[in-house]
């Protein structure tokens, strides 16, 4: 004959309740209820000794007992709030009493559930049952957050030191194509200058997703570190402008800066934000079609203790429903660079990030005519960081 398979040991089993009553018969009829399910049983006769008790036991659930002598339960069930905070054990109340003032004053000092005098074995356990489950679960859930966060930053190292060491050979290859392309070696043919500038314009493709990674990477460990100084925004747009528009000439486009009446001095970090600056430019020039004129505006705003940088283009603009794509990371839209450009999906994401650290934010809106702006507000005044 085969031996019973035994039954699997409840999930529960093992919790520890702290029970605290002045009544010996009332503790010992829970104690017997709960230790028949398994439960580890504490038990203490007034709210000082639960006090202590709990510092000791640190149960998972506790039974409260309201009317006991010295401190009652209700002011037990605060102090072990304050105490302990999100991290107390859920509190049930026992008590003689079931009206409902007095069950809503239990429940406002912080506990969880009430227990009516005298015990209905099932419905002891069902209460209880049912409150170590919600906390199992919730610990299971903290567990899991734990394992994907260090997931997440075991994956940020690995994707930081990956594009480190690949950023110094791209970049070598990139040189060594540029020396090439300009006659260093000796004259090349047409089809070998071809050649050439293939490997140049994909190794350059390659080194600006591997920067892009790495920002992403540096973003995520939480490691974005700003170095706020006094700078003036219009001059560092301006000089970004200059360099865009001699890329931008190629596809016959301008960027303009409009005037500034106001010089915008205030705390950013210089690098971070022409980072911002040169990608919102350079998707400008990528989207719009050639021959296209690109304005940016930036308008300081004193009451409103803020700065408002725009860039205009006259693109197809953004499809209404890709939008929440827009500043997330590898978030491509339908609508295609003009001059067959490169994009990973990044550019924008990193943006956000950067802009959002500067306690700012960043949005886009289609034009009415044609066209997007791309806008960034940032404090005057930022908090530090």
């Amino acid at each position: 004959m085969a031996t019973p398979t035994p039954p699997a040991a409840s999930p529960l089993s093992g919790r520890k309740i702290l029970v605290v009553d002045d009544d010996r018969l009332n503790v010992r009829i829970l104690g017997s209820i709960l230790k028949a399910e398994g439960y580890t049983v504490a038990a203490a006769e007034s709210g000082e000794a639960a006090l202590e008790h709990y510092r000791t036991f640190r149960p998972h659930l506790v039974l409260l007992d309201v009317v006991m002598p010295g401190i009652d339960g209700l002011e037990t069930c605060r102090r072990l709030r304050r105490d302990y905070g999100d991290q107390c054990a859920p509190i049930i109340f026992i008590t003689a009493k079931n009206e409902s003032d007095d069950v809503v004053e239990g429940l406002n000092a912080g506990g969880a559930d009430y227990l009516p005098k005298p015990f209905k074995p099932r419905e002891v356990l069902a209460r209880i049952r049912s409150h170590l489950h919600i906390q199992l679960l919730a610990e299971q859930q903290q567990l899991l957050v734990a394992q994907l966060s260090n997931a997440n930053a075991s994956k940020n190292r690995f994707l930081g030191m990956a594009a480190h060491d690949l950023r110094n050979p791209l970049a070598s290859i990139r040189g060594l194509a540029e020396f090439l392309r300009e006659g260093a070696v000796g004259p090349l043919n047409e089809e070998q200058l071809d050649l050439v500038e293939t490997i140049h314009g994909a190794s350059q493709s390659m080194l600006v997703l591997v920067n892009e990674l790495l920002d992403v990477a540096t973003i995520e460990s939480g490691e974005l570190k700003l170095s706020l100084e006094a700078h003036n925004l219009p001059e560092l747009v301006g000089r970004c402008i200059a360099l865009t528009n001699m890329e931008a000439a190629k596809k016959n486009t301008r960027v303009v800066l409009e005037p500034v009446a106001d010089p915008a001095v205030f705390a950013f970090d210089p690098a971070k934000m022409r980072q911002v600056v040169e990608n919102l430019l350079s998707n400008a020039v990528k989207y719009s079609p050639p021959g296209s004129v690109i304005t940016v505006l930036v308008e300081t705003d004193r009451a409103a203790g803020r700065c408002r940088l725009a860039v205009r283009d006259q693109g197809p603009g953004i499809p209404e429903n890709e939008r929440d794509k827009l500043f997330k990371d590898f978030g491509r839209l339908s609508v295609q660079p003009t001059g067959g450009e490169k994009s990973t999906g990044l550019g924008l994401a990193i943006c956000r990030k950067i802009v959002e650290a500067h306690r700012g934010n960043i949005a886009a809106a289609n034009l009415p005519d044609r066209g997007c702006e791309f806008r960034v507000l940032l404090p005057l005044h930022p908090p530090a960081p």
